[in-house]
């Protein structure tokens, strides 16, 4: 029986990639969306994956989307996190609004999915978790403490809750992308974003599919070995 998995922010960018490469090795995925619901309804027509509508940040919304997606589809067996939005600013100029939200779609998500899937995959033994962080958040950069502090609490995130899931089977990794050629990142200034290319060795943006094989590895049946790990995918931008 194939697995089940819900990527967050699974219909476009790196979720999309990531929606489209499970489907692709025959896991059943849901695909996540917060509000967009005509492109989640193009990539529904495009590839044929369901997409389900909450918001991650939502405890009880998350419970009940979990709980629509295990109706449909069946128990879920794989999470991927990858929902995340940005609010840039600096300290002297961030609101708390924007601190907050970013801290509880980014970091939070990732609390209410583990919430709503960890007993079953406890009962079933078998389960895989993968978040991703992001190198900013190992890293730092300007005008993002937000961003920043919500990403790099992921990666401490990931290796604490692996130290819970790995008596059950259940493995807890995370990813952590460089600069990748999504909507998010063709939203910097143009002068920007050539700065930050030369600041990456291989010279270029990442692609969201080589974000996506990442994932793959990490929820494989034989990846049950590797748990609290973080897997930078840059292009050598940072190094430790």
């Amino acid at each position: 029986m194939a697995r089940v998995a819900i990527v967050t922010g699974g219909t476009r960018g790196i979720g999309e990639a990531i929606s489209v490469m499970l489907t692709g090795l025959g896991v059943t995925v849901a695909a996540n969306y917060a509000g967009n619901t005509a492109r989640a309804e193009e990539f529904t027509g495009r590839t044929g994956i369901r997409a389900f509508q909450w918001d991650v940040s939502d405890f009880d919304a998350t419970q009940a989307g979990v709980a629509a997606v295990e109706a449909a589809l069946g128990p879920v067996d794989i999470v991927v996190n990858n929902a995340g939005i940005t609010r840039d600013g600096t300290l002297m100029k961030m609101s708390k609004a924007s601190w907050n939200e970013v801290i509880d779609t980014n970091l939070g998500g990732c609390f209410t999915m583990a919430k709503a899937v960890f007993t079953g995959m406890k009962e079933r033994g078998w389960g895989r978790i993968v978040n991703i962080g992001s190198v900013n958040g190992q890293a730092g950069q300007y005008g993002q403490v937000n961003y920043a502090a919500a990403k790099s609490g992921i990666h401490g995130f990931t290796k604490a809750l692996a130290q819970e899931g790995a008596r059950f089977g259940i493995t807890v990794n995370a990813i952590a992308p460089g600069y990748i050629d999504t909507d998010m990142v063709a939203a910097v200034p143009g002068d920007v974003l050539a700065k930050i290319v030369q600041r990456i060795p291989v010279g270029r943006l990442g692609q969201a599919n080589e974000i996506a094989r990442g994932v793959a590895f990490l929820v494989a049946e034989d990846a049950g070995f590797v748990t609290g790990s973080t897997l930078s995918i840059n292009g050598g931008q940072h190094m430790y």
